[in-house]
């Protein structure tokens, strides 16, 4: 098996383990549920004004609903599992690379949700708890690592939308990608194409979410309280 369908497989391990290991305590489950909203209504504080951009609208809404949101991603995952010596035998390498890169994304942020979910097991969640759940799961290397992959998730979809054939490709590949069982990952490579072509360049609002991401994180591992960029970062927790 090919390397990439190797390191694609091994991140979609992690994320069915973490999801089994949910299903198994249904408690954690709700608990991780509750968490993963209360990340989205999070990130709809922290980006209200790019979600009220005509530019940069579509982008957020990419983000919010497709790597902050609360979705049940069981179907999408369940396709790359089955079906990935075909993704990688049927995608162009660019796009394989992507995904790559958004398994490892998806298995390191699911980690992370299952640690913080465990130490908010029968508590409300609010700024208050999620602070203390943030702190108390640590791994702030990882935490650079989750902003680091998002980041580099837009990097490439901004990439390939410089890329002219790849949109035609993209459309032509609908009826493959549909009998080797992959259409949800078809539009999702689809619908993040679409939004970042229709961006006009996304350097700007990467830098935007590089910079609020990593503030807020530097605020909830420091407890930063004086008059610090960090420290106003945690106005952004609902």
């Amino acid at each position: 098996m090919a390397a990439d369908a190797q390191a694609i497989l091994s991140q979609l391990t992690i994320v069915r383990s973490e999801r089994e290991a949910r299903t198994a305590d249904g408690a954690l489950g709700e608990t991780v549920r509750a968490l993963k909203a209360y990340q989205q209504q999070r990130f709809s504080r922290t980006y209200a004004d790019l979600l009220a951009s005509s530019r940069y609208a579509a982008a957020s809404r990419f983000f919010l609903d497709e790597l902050y949101g609360p979705q049940d991603f069981s179907d999408r995952d369940a396709q790359f599992a089955r079906v990935v010596p075909a993704l990688v035998r049927l995608f162009p390498q660019e796009l394989v690379e992507t995904v790559a890169v958004l398994a490892r994304l998806h298995a390191l942020s699911e980690s992370l949700d299952s640690t913080m979910g465990r130490h908010l097991l029968g508590r409300l969640i609010d700024r208050s708890t999620y602070i203390e759940a943030w702190q108390l799961t640590g791994r702030a290397e990882a935490r650079e690592e989750q902003i680091r992959l998002t980041l580099a998730v837009g990097r490439d979809l901004d990439s390939l939308t410089r890329k002219p054939l790849l949109r035609t490709t993209l459309h032509l590949m609908r009826g493959p990608a549909r009998a080797a069982g992959l259409p949800a990952l078809q539009q999702f490579l689809e619908t993040g194409f679409d939004t970042f072509k229709a961006m006009g360049g996304a350097e700007e609002f990467l830098a935007i979410v590089g910079t609020r991401e990593r503030a807020l994180a530097a605020a909830l591992f420091e407890r930063r309280t004086e008059c610090t960029p960090e420290a106003a970062a945690l106005g952004q927790l609902p």
